[in-house]
Parts: structure tokens; sequence; C-alpha cells
């Protein structure tokens, strides 16, 4: 391995890669020296073994604290994918079944148009409940069973199962509940024991406030003025009834920096993690579903996890061209899409993994034997992922072997 310890405008960056991996080492550097990166993490294993494992920048512009090898912060819609892994560990025992009604763990959410929803569903996307339409209490997403009882009373946006709108802060109560109904513990505390806790990641959904001291506030985007707006930021300011309005801002008070968020169990976008963490927790997917002698999912459950579930060409809540598994978002090219700027996020066609907003991601690709971890402080533009995170992945890809991602997927 490669010792990487290198000033940059940001701080000091710093960390290992193996040789090949160099591509991603020079991308790391450049985002901080061209990308206005501040702080941030990015690792990446084969075989499980880590090839790339670097940190740099500083926790805040202010301050000018070094962001260190443990640091963490909040990585948003990545959180998703973390959840999803611990569903699909219910699946491969055989306790949750993808096609069993969600009233068969939770009845007491089959109602109002959501009778005949399946656990598929939830996971896909298409149960119809991306958002809530009567105003949250401040708060309320720290409160389990408050958000739970709003989303048994919601009624469905759409007839489950026949379009699908990306269920932003939703995801969490819906795919969490079940874990929780099925695993007889908190979604968070099922998580930590049955995917964190093994691989030894650095991921929390429910961070314990002695971890606190190890987390990076959240530096918000700031739009430019006069850039155009995409279709789903016009709706979010003019459409205060829209699916994306009320997905974006009744969220029930998520703040990224307020303990009370980070300590509660938000599956869908309040999870705290590093580049590091997030590779770990896909490692064993990439690998078949095994690592170091303990087995996570079969060789079906993992078959399944990353076979498109759902493709559309207008998302009811992103507003633009969208394709998911089951919990997970698979390569979506939007670069030439009219109005999407920032809005995709290429892979491999076998990976399959989560972006969360301003840029982190982490996913697994199980053809090439390969997980993927990128988490940071200053979030970047756009809905998916921007050129910061973009460019490791695809300096990834590259150090692969892999030639072009024209198609859409690197190949």
């Amino acid at each position: 391995m490669q010792e990487l310890k290198q000033e940059t405008q940001a701080g000091l960056v710093q960390g290992r890669y193996a040789e090949e991996f160099e591509r991603v080492a020079d991308a790391f550097v450049r985002n901080f020296a061209e990308h206005d990166e501040v702080g941030a993490s990015v690792c990446i294993t084969l075989d499980g073994d880590a090839v790339v494992d670097l940190w740099g920048g500083t926790r805040s512009r202010e301050e000018q604290t070094p962001w260190e090898e443990h640091t963490m912060c909040v990585v948003f819609s990545s959180t998703k994918g973390a959840l999803a892994l611990a569903a699909h560990t219910l699946v491969a025992a055989g306790e949750l079944d993808l096609d069993a009604k969600v009233s068969r763990y939770w009845p007491e959410f089959a109602v109002n148009g959501k009778e005949e929803a399946t656990v598929r569903m939830m996971l896909d996307h298409s149960v119809g409940v991306p958002a809530i339409r009567e105003k949250l209490k401040d708060k309320g997403c720290c409160d389990w069973e408050y958000m739970v009882e709003r989303l048994e009373q919601e009624a469905a946006f759409w007839q489950p199962g026949t379009r699908n709108g990306y269920h932003m802060a939703n995801f969490g109560w819906t795919v969490g509940e079940l874990v929780r109904r099925v695993a007889g513990q908190s979604m968070g505390t099922y998580f930590r024991e049955t995917v964190a806790a093994p691989t030894g990641a650095e991921c929390w959904i429910g961070l314990p406030e002695s971890e606190e001291p190890k987390v990076a506030p959240m530096i918000p985007f700031k739009p430019v003025r006069g850039a155009p707006l995409s279709a789903f930021t016009e709706a979010l300011i003019s459409d205060g009834k829209s699916i994306p309005h009320l997905a974006f801002y009744n969220q029930g008070g998520f703040s990224p920096n307020s303990r009370s968020c980070r300590a509660a169990e938000i599956g869908g976008a309040g999870a705290v993690a590093n580049g590091r963490g997030l590779a770990r927790i896909y490692a064993p997917f990439a690998c078949g579903g095994e690592l170091n002698g303990r087995r996570y999912v079969d060789a079906d459950t993992l078959a399944a996890m990353g076979e498109v579930a759902v493709a559309t060409h207008e998302d009811a809540t992103l507003l633009l061209p969208t394709r998911f598994s089951l919990g997970f978002m698979k390569s979506m090219d939007n670069r030439r899409a009219p109005g999407v700027d920032k809005s995709s996020a290429i892979f491999s066609s076998a990976a399959f993994g989560h972006v969360g907003a301003g840029g982190s991601v982490g996913f697994a690709d199980p053809a090439a034997r390969m997980s993927f971890g990128y988490a940071m402080n200053k979030m970047g533009p756009g809905i998916l992922m921007n050129e910061r995170g973009q460019a490791l992945v695809d300096a990834a890809y590259l150090s692969l072997g892999c030639t072009s991602n024209v198609s859409g997927v690197w190949r």
C-alpha cells in the first residue's frame, strides 16, 4: 500500500491506497484543490480488503479542525442503503417475505388505499406514501411511534405498485417498521448488531452520545442565484401541495446538525458514517454475501438485491428518470436530460447502493467484488451525485480496467 500525506488549501489529506488505485488518490486530492471539498473520506474494498482508505481536509472552515481518520458525518439518504441491507438479512433468513402483504407484519398500515401493499413495494418506492399531507410536529422525525402512526393513517397517493416515487424520509419508517416488527428490536439496533458491528463499520443509525465528538457538522449547499431550476426545484417553490414540496419540507424538523436527530433512528436520512464505514457495510454483499466466515445473505437474495425492480421516466417525487432495485439505487444516467444537472449516479450494471443528499454514496459491485464509500461535510448541488463523488467512482472503475460509461453504466 502507498502512503499519502499531502497538504492542500483545505488542509492535510492522508491515508493509504494500492498502487493500481492511484487514480482515486489523485481524484480525491483534486476535489480539495478544484472542487472546494472541505472535509471528506473515501474507502474502497476488493474481496473485503481495503485498497483505498483516504481522509482529509477540515471539519469546519471556521475552526479549521482537521478531518481525522475516524471523523464521521451525516450521510443523508445513504442511510437507506444501510437499512435495506439489514432488511435483506431478514429476507435471507426467511423471516421477511418480499411478496407478502405488509398487513402480515404490520396490519395497522393496511388502510386508506394501502390494503394490497406488499413488502416488495415498500422497498422499491412504489408503495404510495412518499410524503405526509398534514403538517408534522416539530422534531416529529425523532418520535418513532408518532411517525409510524402518521404513515398508518396517511392515504396512498396512488394505488400501491402502480407507479413509483422516491420515499425521501418516509422510507426510513416504512421499511424500518417492518424491520422492527420482524426482528423484535429497534431498526437501528438490528442494523448495528447484524451489519455494522460484524463488519467493523463506523456507521450508526441512532448515534450514541459517546460518538458525538467524532462528528463533523454538515455545511449546506448554497444555490447559485440565476441558475436554471429543475422540475423538482420548481415544484418545491411553486406548489405547496405537490409531492416534492411535501416530501422535502414536511419532514418533522429533521436537521443533520441536531444531536436529537443524530440520536434518533431516522432510517431515511440520519445515519452517521465515514467512507470506510459505508464501504465496510457493503463489503460482504460485494463478496457473494459472505465475508470472514460470516454469511449475511444467500446467493438468491443477493441476486435480487442487484436487479432493477422499478424504472421510470418521471419519478413522482424527484420528477426525473430513476432506477431502483429493492431498497437500492441502480446506475442512473441523466447527463443528457434537460434541466436535471447533477442528477446522475453512474456505476456498473451489477452495482447497487445509495446516494445521499449533497453527494455521499455507498455501494457494492458483486461482479467486481468491490465496495465503495464516500462521505463529506460540504454538500454539493443536484439531487444525486455531483462531480466530487462521481470523479472518485469513475477513478475506481478506470482502476479496475473499465473503459467507458457512455452507455449509462461503467463497462
